[in-house]
């Protein structure tokens, strides 16, 4: 099993356990929400790649689901400006993983680290930085890694080559993965940083006396 079906074991098992449903409730997803995504990526990434054309297919696990599960997001968004931020900062985070994957060396054996986690790493970092809000992170990673890999495919082809993309398949399916869980733990991570930060500087209003808590009366 790759990492990106461990990855998502993992998050399974804590949600299973309670945990992250401060994230979910920002990703206006309930505990059986996720769990059933998460069991239709894993289930849908040992189906084979359903052919498009010659040279395209694509996987349900690996590209489907997660795509579906972007356009909900989308969806249950609160405003029109998170929708257009999020697909644009799919849309940077895309140029940017499509940019690092012409630099980096093009055998995998050369690299520090598997490429796939380090085009995941990379475009869950771009897509925390321009996504912000989880659910934009969450969408910015995901789709922008797809995206990214749609170009270069259709950018090989474009130079002559006669290459073929499985989108979400293989080594695909860590890539999306990684890349759109990094990018909500970064957004998670930072943004409790910032709100305990905001909290600390902000004067309680309510303080314990006699065994209840009374509003302060402020000065």
């Amino acid at each position: 099993m790759s990492i990106g079906f461990f990855l998502l074991l993992g998050a399974g098992v804590l949600i299973l356990f309670g945990a992250g449903q401060r994230v979910l409730d920002k990703l206006r997803l309930t505990d059986r929400e996720a769990i059933l995504f998460i069991a239709l990526i894993i289930a849908g990434g040992f189906l084979p790649e359903i052919p498009v054309t010659r040279r395209f297919s694509f996987n349900v696990g690996g590209a489907l689901i997660p795509l579906g599960l972007c356009v909900y997001l989308l969806v249950k968004a609160d405003t029109l400006w998170e929708r257009v931020r999020s697909v644009l900062a799919a849309l940077l985070t895309a140029a940017a993983v499509f940019v690092l994957g012409r630099v980096m060396p093009d055998e995998p054996e050369a690299m520090v680290v598997d490429p796939s986690i380090a085009y995941g790493i990379a475009g869950g970092i771009i897509a925390y930085l321009f996504g912000r809000s989880r659910r934009g992170a969450f969408i910015a990673g995901t789709l922008g890694v797809m995206l990214a890999n749609l170009a270069s495919w259709g950018y090989a082809n474009a130079m002559g080559a006669d290459q073929r993309l499985a989108l979400g398949g293989a080594g695909g399916f860590d890539v999306i993965v990684v890349a759109g869980l990094l990018a909500v733990l970064l957004s998670e991570i930072v943004g409790e940083i910032v709100e305990r930060v905001k909290r600390g500087r902000q004067k309680p209003t309510r303080e314990f006396v006699n065994g209840d808590f009374v509003r302060r009366e402020q000065r």
